[in-house]
């Protein structure tokens, strides 16, 4: 049974028990069933969730067999909306995306066949195998919540979550993302292989899905709870003196010098106005998640790798010398004081 024939199949349970969760019960009850299903990723699981409260778009950069897929499928089992996997491709064309306008010789007139972004959560598969106006007609729908198609617009789902993929170990017939692009995704989430014993259980898993053994969501949560979450979380309680903080650790990336020989020449351009209100958001999301009432340091501090990793450039020497984002990252957070 697959994802969407499942969300009908358990429609009927969505409607006889629609009270809404807890903030916890709502969290912990979509951490219990994506991390009984994506094995291992506990960590690309929580960033997923964050990126729904947050109401942002994730880039997930991983070798390929590393559950994307069945995480989007997971995640909408539990959620009434519809999910889509886009494989991108080198022939890929933007209508191909965002639909088109079709011809309909009895009437003598067009209507727009929607595309496949018209779904809540999408799935853009190795994105960076698409060219680039494609790129871009995925980026603008993001970005404006709306595609244009024969000088018309159209809105997306009031609901609408994008995880894009690509794949860092093949880059051959590869379209690299523009950094300017890149900017309009929330968050970049790097993962990596499964231990031992997650491997294990992955394969126990397949072995009782085979058998039939799929336990379904118990209940689906409506878009409206998914809101009303957001609303909540974003009134998590941020001081000043935290403001501040976020403030010079963007700050900082374009200013380095200020802060020590070790940062000079390491980064070759700074992070944007965008991820002073990205890591805000975000910080206030986490604190939110874990059950606080107010944003910490240590919030700040949990996100802004997957907030920065792809909204700062390093030079060519710290490059050459093998450093990488993290790791200038991580500097910066050692660097500047909250004060």
């Amino acid at each position: 049974m697959n994802a969407k024939q499942q969300v009908t199949h358990h429609s009927s349970l969505g409607e006889s028990n629609s009270e809404s969760l807890s903030q916890q019960s709502l969290i912990s009850y979509l951490r219990e069933h994506m991390n009984a299903r994506i094995v291992g990723q506990a960590q690309f699981v929580d960033r997923l969730l964050l990126a729904l409260f947050a109401d942002g778009h994730i880039l997930l950069e991983g070798a390929p067999g590393l559950a994307k897929t069945k995480a989007v499928n997971a995640l909408a089992q539990t959620i009434e909306c519809d999910a889509r996997r886009i494989q991108f491709t080198p022939d890929l064309l933007p209508s191909d995306l965002t639909g088109t306008d079709i011809y309909h010789a009895e009437q003598q007139q067009f209507s727009f066949q929607k595309g496949p972004i018209f779904n809540n959560l999408v799935l853009a598969d190795e994105i960076n195998r698409a060219p680039a106006k494609v790129q871009s007609a995925l980026l603008e729908a993001m970005a404006e919540r709306q595609v244009t198609v024969g000088g018309k617009s159209y809105s997306l789902p009031e609901l609408f979550l994008v995880m894009a993929t690509q794949n860092p170990i093949e880059q051959e017939g590869t379209y690299p993302l523009p950094e300017a692009q890149l900017d309009r995704f929330l968050l970049q989430v790097n993962i990596s292989y499964p231990d031992a014993a997650a491997e294990r259980e992955i394969l126990r898993i397949v072995h009782g899905e085979s058998q039939g053994e799929d336990s379904p969501a118990t209940r689906l949560i409506k878009p409206q709870e998914i809101f009303a979450a957001r609303a909540q979380a974003l009134q998590t309680h941020s001081s000043e003196a935290l403001l501040q903080y976020i403030i010079e650790l963007i700050q900082a990336t374009r200013n380095f010098t200020a802060y020590g020989d070790e940062l000079a020449g390491m980064i070759a351009f700074g992070a944007s106005p965008r991820s002073t209100i990205a890591l805000d958001k975000c910080s206030r999301v986490h604190a939110w998640m874990r059950g606080a009432d107010f944003v910490t340091p240590a919030d700040v501090q949990a996100v802004i790798h997957d907030v920065l990793r792809h909204r700062i450039i390093l030079s060519f020497e710290a490059q050459a010398e093998g450093l990488t984002t993290d790791d200038v990252i991580e500097l910066l957070v050692e660097k500047v004081p909250m004060s």
